[in-house]
């Protein structure tokens, strides 16, 4: 008998592309019933109109089997296929073709959060998410110190979660998920919660789970997380298992690819018209092209290869923090690109922000949705001085040159 906790043979997932139904009030049902008999009789119901139906195959032909034991993260670009298969692995979807096998009760962290409700104290959002993620009662109350410890919220655990912070939820949601003792955990990008510190201290809680004997599933555009965690590594690419190896080699070779564009696709899968693979910002080094070292005018370039012509598409640019908010984003006319070597330029008269690390992400998009999207590698270094309040309490995102006076207001006295 194996001894393979996961086994995957030819998993496939097809999702259909259409426009979305529009929203209908009850007066619009009501008309619709009236007039349904008359459009029947003329021949001209809606069902007559149908439109053509187009697919996406988000997963094809996926075949592997990981060991009890076994930490293997999936890497690849976004749309690649990472989270459409650790959704299978969870049981949120069913999959088209193929089927898969886990032997274990197996805990997923696809979104952290989950069943966590406003109006609820912090305590009673413990015992709502922990049931919703399958621990039962008892079990929550063994661990409930450990976890109002880990997450670091003691002095508001009976406050309600509508008055926490972002991060504060956030860590108090993660520390529920990661004190899970399933056989099989799945993890979906969840590592990147609250401040510095606490990414690393949940880092440091993955590691031990890891080294207990359970067998792992992680999936992280953070390259330094997977050579950390990971023994084995899939990367994923355009439905399919592109790459199947150590995390060293593996990891290695996608970040040359995603840095060159060298990359290769799977036969069989979703084509690509066009690919997003370097970025850089010309006012930087070349050696350190994504470093930000001036609070003037930046222009960051990001270089597109189109390989068929793109046609009414609209160029979509995003800056994300470390926490995954949204710094600045924009967008531009649609266009029409036709194959070869392509340029997107973004202009900013400047772009003061704190120094740490950030990520863009470049696009291509319709109204129906991404035609490209990439998370762009490596991340953006903000290397500039510091420009803070002393008090670290106020310390902000805004990093800005800034003179303060006070003056006295002649002619006025106050008694």
């Amino acid at each position: 008998m194996s001894d393979a906790a996961i086994q995957c043979h030819e998993l496939g997932k097809r999702y259909r592309i259409g426009e979305r139904q529009p929203y209908l009030a009850l007066r619009d049902l009501l008309a619709t019933a009236w007039t349904a008999p008359l459009r029947a009789l003329n021949g001209k119901g809606h069902r007559s109109a149908k439109r053509a139906k187009e697919y996406l195959w988000a997963l094809r032909n996926t075949s592997f089997e990981v060991d009890r034991g076994q930490v293997v993260g999936l890497i690849g670009r976004n749309g690649a296929g990472k989270s459409t298969l650790l959704k299978i692995l969870a049981r949120v979807t069913r999959p088209t073709e193929g089927w898969a096998e886990i032997r274990g009760r197996i805990g997923s962290l696809l979104e952290v959060g989950t069943g966590f409700h406003p109006e609820l104290t912090g305590r009673e959002n413990v015992f709502l998410s922990g049931a919703i993620l399958g621990m039962s009662h008892a079990e929550i109350l063994r661990k409930f110190d450990e976890i109002v410890a880990f997450s670091e919220v003691e002095k508001f655990i009976d406050t309600p979660l509508k008055y926490y912070s972002s991060g504060m939820g956030l860590r108090l949601a993660f520390s529920v998920a990661a004190h899970l003792e399933p056989e099989v955990l799945l993890v979906d990008e969840v590592l990147a919660v609250g401040d510095l510190n606490f990414q690393k201290k949940c880092i440091s809680k993955m590691g031990e789970i890891a080294q207990g004997g359970l067998t792992i599933i992680f999936v992280s555009h953070q390259m330094n997380q997977i050579r950390r965690l990971c023994e084995r590594v899939l990367w994923i690419e355009c439905g399919g298992i592109l790459r199947d190896g150590s995390s060293g080699d593996v990891v290695t070779a996608y970040e040359s690819a995603m840095s060159s564009g060298s990359y290769e696709t799977t036969p069989g899968a979703r084509g690509a018209q066009s690919r997003f693979y370097r970025w850089g910002i010309r006012e930087s080094p070349l050696d350190h092209s994504n470093h930000l070292t001036t609070m003037g005018p930046v222009t960051v370039v990001f270089s597109l290869r189109v390989n068929e012509p793109v046609r009414g598409v609209q160029p979509d640019v995003g800056l994300v923090d470390r926490e995954n908010r949204v710094m600045w984003a924009g967008s531009g006319a649609t266009i029409d690109l036709e194959p070869g070597e392509h340029e997107l330029e973004i202009m900013l008269p400047t772009l003061p922000l704190r120094p740490g690390s950030y990520r863009w992400w470049a696009g291509l998009s319709r109204a129906h949705g991404w035609v490209e999207l990439w998370d762009c590698h490596p991340e953006m270094i903000v290397a500039t001085d510091v420009y803070q309040h002393p008090n670290e309490k106020c310390s902000s995102v805004l990093n800005m040159p800034h003179e303060i006076a006070i003056h006295q207001v002649k002619g006025v006295i106050c008694s």
